[in-house]
């Protein structure tokens, strides 16, 4: 649900088991360069019953690449936070059970910037 599309807030709690905790900007993860790469997004999710979460992302190993000189923007990364406190990292590609109480947040990849920086 962190895709381009960017559902609404309302759509997502309406349709989902859900309740969004937080929708920001990633800031600082776009590359460096004459043109800054874009910044990515903060989503946060709290399940409101037991669900079982699919996870298939990109980026999460190898960073958004910048061109002409350009630095590369920050990787993606996620992860499950239980109503207990304990965090687990999640991979790109994984599939977990989340209990009532249990967060996932997803911080996704910035964009590679372009161009040498002055």
């Amino acid at each position: 649900m962190t895709n381009t599309r960017i559902t609404d807030p309302e759509i997502l709690e309406l349709r989902y088991p859900v309740r969004l905790e937080k929708f920001e900007i990633r800031k600082g993860s776009g590359g460096k360069g004459k043109w800054n790469g874009g910044d990515g997004i903060v989503r946060e999710v709290t399940f409101k019953e037991r669900v079982e979460i699919n996870i298939l992302s990109q980026h999460r190993v190898e960073k958004p690449y910048g061109l002409k000189g350009g630095l590369p923007g920050k990787s993606g990364e996620q992860k499950m936070i239980t109503r207990k406190g304990k965090i687990k990292i999640l991979k790109g590609m994984d599939s977990i059970v989340a209990e009532a109480g249990d967060r996932v947040q997803i911080q996704t990849p910035g964009g590679g910037g372009y161009g040498i920086a002055k």
